[in-house]
């Protein structure tokens, strides 16, 4: 594996956006999650929960609803009350339509994906028809004296129940009158608590209203009668979220204490025909509010304040019974938020609204593996480059030489130099900058830093050419179906979204991985083949002059990989190569930094795979037959960025969630005994 010089660097102030809202679609098996920042990400659960797509946010846009409607469409309302319909092809706002009722505070889909109702802060619920392009005010239900904070739908699209302040009102859908108004109980809230709000409903085939409310109560209503049926006491704080199964046979909700708690559905007795919902399960796997939850056919899904989507797959509905192994929780973004210039050893932070450069500090000090040697010179903070404008940063790039900086917006592409006069740093702007360049989904500098290569949300890939001060467009490629750029060296670049495509510039070629979401991978600087990570941790080489797979790839897929390899549930966000020594690959995820020998054989399952080598007293035969190819640290986590900075330097990020944690605003204060 070699020995290498780290620089561990920590202080990458980056805190997550909180989740506010999440939306499951059980056809296609997506989540769509809303933060705090408007940002809205898409998880591809059936794809080990990758994140393969995000709109980013935007400072007037705080989302307080999602739901996806027929034909993988997805919808979004919030405070600023405009209805947004997403492009997932195109990965833009398709529209925006008022819904005149002022701030929307929630939102539902019928049952047939056909009609959309908002809540509003006037108290007005709205029904709207989704057409194929666009959706189409239909009329107003009658309005109540408060704002409409929940919605769902009866399964037969007949109903709705509404959860306001202090009541809860269900609606005949036909007519758009209020057929009961059912009053909350307060008889549990304290004395500074004069109103009860009803954060969510659920509505049950069987005519039963669940609510959950600012009392800390899970209830069940009767909605022919309009009377309450049964009580749950289940939290001193706010119970802020419900989701159902879709067979009804068990609902999941969230509080404000961080605590997540499963109802089910179960007889009475083991041979009664009748049930009742009982709560069975609590999980604790939130310091703070849970703002939202999901119920997969085999998870729980949930989100807050603390920023971590949370998957906790149901052990009765999920082959492997191993609860350290099934449970997930993802908290960092599956995009580079990082890029290096690897000459002047600088490092460029991405944060929602500005950008941060740092350079690596130093050292002179000397000793042996494992030691921490002290600095002599400290990390610099050079430039902070604030955005104009409302929108958040996209993505963004420093070029290897740390002469130019590119960022972008949804509406906007920026283009900087800039110049180093001892310890001074002065800033130019480029302007002009033409407009086919804005919404880029990620940028990327040639390792020569003279040509600047930019993939747009429309699937083109355009190469500028940097000059002094100035640029030229050269050239722009159209993919046969929308694509990512990824990442490349010198010549040769590459492009992914569901097929993966890699074009060389000397003859134009067009390769395709059909079905495949690819994650970023650097092409070899010594020979023309590239390496493509499979979301399902399978690694592919692809020799470009012979037209085919590579020896080496086709032994891993002979072979197949250790059961631990194949078991890891993190994505891995990064590959390289070492300068100096082509059959070492360098990868990484949040949890694990690895290096794949290709010289040396591949593990099978008897084999330790996080513990290749033997104790130091073994003789060299025993270390010899012991070596394989997957050498693994777990030293550096979470782990945002690592790559080398030459053939014996790296450079790790990491970002501790503890210093997260301590940058969130404080959670509910529980008594504990004894203190």
């Amino acid at each position: 594996m070699g020995e290498f010089k780290v620089h561990r660097v920590r202080f990458f102030n980056y805190v997550p956006s909180g989740i506010r809202c999440v939306a499951y679609n059980n056809q296609s098996n997506r989540l769509a999650v809303s933060r705090t920042d408007g940002t809205v990400e898409i998880y591809n659960l059936s794809a080990n929960y990758f994140q393969e797509k995000f709109f980013p946010g935007h400072e007037s846009r705080a989302t307080e609803a999602l739901c996806w409607a027929k034909g993988q469409r997805l919808f979004s309302a919030g405070l600023n009350g405009e209805i947004i319909e997403y492009d997932l092809q195109a990965l833009n706002i398709k529209y925006a339509v008022d819904a005149f009722g002022g701030p929307i505070w929630s939102m539902a889909i019928s049952p047939h994906g056909s009609q959309l109702l908002v809540g509003c802060e006037d108290g007005s619920v709205k029904l709207f028809q989704i057409t194929p392009d666009k959706i189409q005010f239909e009329r107003n239900f009658d309005r109540q004296k408060s704002r409409i904070l929940s919605l769902s739908w009866h399964p037969s699209g007949t109903h709705v129940a509404a959860g306001s302040i202090d009541y809860i009102s269900v609606f005949d859908v036909k007519s758009g009158s209020a057929v009961h108004k059912m009053l909350v109980d307060r008889q549990y809230m304290s004395v500074s608590k004069r109103k009860c709000i009803i954060w969510g409903v659920a509505f049950l085939s069987d005519g039963t209203v669940i609510s959950v409310d600012s009392a800390g109560k899970v209830q069940f209503w009767d909605s022919a009668t309009g009377t309450l049926v049964k009580n749950h006491l289940i939290a001193s704080a706010d119970v802020q979220s419900i989701a159902v199964s879709d067979q009804e046979d068990s609902f999941v909700v969230g509080t404000a204490e961080g605590t997540v708690f499963h109802f089910q559905l179960v007889s009475v007795t083991s041979n009664s025909s009748e049930k009742q919902w009982v709560r069975t399960k609590p999980f604790q796997h939130h310091t703070h509010d849970v703002r939202a939850v999901a119920h997969s056919p085999t998870a729980l899904i949930s989100g807050g304040t603390d920023t971590h989507l949370v998957i906790r797959p149901l052990m009765e509905k999920v082959e492997v019974k191993n609860y350290d192994a099934a449970l997930r929780k993802i908290t960092f973004p599956h995009r580079r938020l990082i890029s290096c210039s690897k000459k002047r050893q600088l490092l460029l932070f991405q944060f929602a609204h500005h950008l941060e450069l740092w350079r690596l500090g130093s050292t002179v000090a000397t000793g042996k593996n494992g030691d921490t040697l002290p600095l002599s010179k400290d990390a610099d903070h050079l430039l902070h480059l604030k955005t104009k404008g409302p929108e958040n940063i996209i993505c963004s790039c420093i070029s290897p030489c740390g002469s130019w900086i590119a960022y972008s917006t949804t509406s906007r592409f920026f283009l900087y130099r800039l110049n180093y006069e001892h310890d001074n740093i002065s800033l130019q702007r480029v302007s002009k900058m033409p407009a086919f360049l804005r919404s880029a989904l990620q940028i990327l500098f040639s390792e020569d830093s003279t040509k600047l290569f930019v993939a747009s949300n429309q699937g083109s890939l355009h190469v500028i050419r940097l000059l002094e001060g100035s640029f030229k467009h050269l050239h722009t490629f159209q993919p046969q179906s929308g694509g990512n750029l990824v990442t490349g060296q010198g010549g040769e670049l590459s492009v992914s979204d569901v097929s993966f495509f890699f074009f060389t510039f000397k003859p134009h070629s067009l390769l395709g991985f059909p079905n495949a979401l690819l994650y970023p991978a650097n092409t070899h600087m010594f020979a023309p083949a590239f390496l493509v990570y499979h979301i399902l941790f399978q690694v592919f080489e692809y020799s470009i002059p012979d037209k085919q797979y590579t020896e080496w790839s086709r032994t891993i897929q002979k072979q197949g990989f250790h059961y631990l390899w194949l078991q890891r549930d993190t994505p891995i966000t990064h590959i390289s190569f070492h300068p100096k020594r082509p059959m070492h690959i360098l990868l990484h995820d949040a949890y694990m930094f690895c290096i794949i020998d290709k010289s040396l054989p591949l593990p099978n399952d008897k084999t330790l795979l996080y513990n290749p080598l033997p104790p130091t007293n073994e003789s060299d035969v025993i270390r010899r037959r012991t070596a394989h190819a997957f050498k693994i640290s777990k030293i550096y986590k979470p782990l945002l960025f690592m790559d080398l900075l030459d053939e014996r330097t790296l450079v790790a990020v990491e970002r501790p969630l503890d210093d997260i944690i301590a940058q969130l605003p404080p959670p509910i204060k529980k008594k504990k005994f004894g203190t």
